[in-house]
């Protein structure tokens, strides 16, 4: 019987005073805990651990003795693999990517680990995209000499899957002020300051102050120039219109789903995305959303291009408008996607 184990590795900005003991409730951690509790759901046992470095793996394996170990995103050097896998023979490690190939392009190991990772027979990629599924499927097949079989085992498909625990929420427009929420890490790809500048336009049309809410108690991947345009930015809109920049600290789970229903509309035009759980948990609090076109659950009469401040723009406009339709169309699209979720991870560790 298969029994699997989430194993992911300590944030290094952990803080005992202000984190649970499983660390910060990061979008990796809470992908994982959602799978985790999807596989117990459907009678597959799972659990998940955090852990400070490498070395803590085989103490966890040791004390869990799983079928499977699921390494969730890069960070196990490929040479601890030679002692893990005589420790534990049995056990097929799954390295779970979590990116597309633009945001694994600024992790400078990525590909030359995944090219060593797959010198290891009992080493699986998992990938939780279509598109980064092939290219990874291409790279290692023609590293490998692999036939389609082997490939196919070697390289598999385990997309996000997200608890269908939704909210209902009234549109107010009656306020003289509009709170738009454009959550996440602060880092390039993330496009916070296109999105701005469209949520100011927005807000200027429609005749209302905005507050552009954001997280800036992560600020990852040369991300420090982004927050400092957004405090430039709205440095100089703040005083003559009192637009406001507000920021949250990173939060445990539950107290973040409470400012996302906060929100009047959540932006999400990233430049890459595998899943967005961020632009889930808007949703989930009965909030609508503008998202991206690389959001693969969104509904794409609701996204954007990420590099057009006008579609942002007009597709605030139409959400402005039309704001429960938004939320009934991505709730429903949400649970479509994650739906076909559930079935692509029973059947293989069924």
């Amino acid at each position: 019987m298969n029994k699997v184990l989430f194993i992911l590795k300590r944030r290094e900005d952990f803080n005992p005073d202000k984190h649970t003991k499983l660390g910060l409730s990061t979008g990796l951690f809470n992908s994982a805990t959602f799978v985790k509790n999807m596989l117990n759901d459907v009678e597959i046992e799972a659990n998940l651990e955090v852990v400070i470095d490498n070395n803590d793996i085989d103490r966890e394996v040791t004390k869990y003795r799983p079928s499977h170990v699921i390494i969730e995103a890069l960070w196990v050097v490929p040479s601890k693999f030679v002692i893990l896998s005589k420790l534990h023979p049995n056990v097929t490690w799954i390295i779970r990517l979590h990116s597309e190939m633009p945001f694994l392009a600024n992790e400078g190991m990525a590909l030359d680990w995944l090219g060593d990772y797959a010198a290891f027979p009992n080493i699986v990629i998992g990938v939780n995209a279509p598109r980064a599924l092939e290219e990874v499927r291409f790279l290692l097949s023609y590293k490998m000499k692999w036939d389609e079989e082997t490939l196919n085992k070697r390289v598999i498909y385990l997309p996000n899957f997200y608890p269908q625990e939704y909210l209902t929420k009234e549109y107010n427009t009656n306020k003289d002020y509009i709170d738009i929420g454009c959550f996440g890490a602060v880092r390039p790809l993330k496009n916070h300051v296109i999105q701005a500048i469209a949520a100011l336009k927005f807000a200027t049309t429609i005749g209302k102050k905005l507050n552009f809410h954001i997280n800036s108690g992560r600020v990852e991947m040369k991300g420090e120039p982004i927050l400092n345009n957004l405090e430039g930015l709205f440095s100089h809109v703040a005083d003559d219109d009192g637009h406001q920049l507000i920021r949250h600290e990173w939060t445990p789970r539950e107290k973040f789903l409470k400012i996302c229903a906060s929100m009047d509309i959540g932006l999400q035009v990233s430049f890459s995305e595998t899943f967005n759980i961020v632009g889930a948990d808007i949703i989930s609090q009965g909030v609508p959303l503008v998202g991206s076109i690389e959001i693969p659950w969104a509904d794409a009469d609701f996204c954007a291009r990420a590099t057009e401040t006008q579609e942002i723009y007009e597709m605030l406009l139409k959400t402005h408008n039309s704001a429960k339709l938004n939320v009934d169309n991505q709730q429903k699209l949400l649970t479509e996607y994650t739906s076909k979720t559930r079935e692509i991870w029973k059947e293989y560790f069924s």
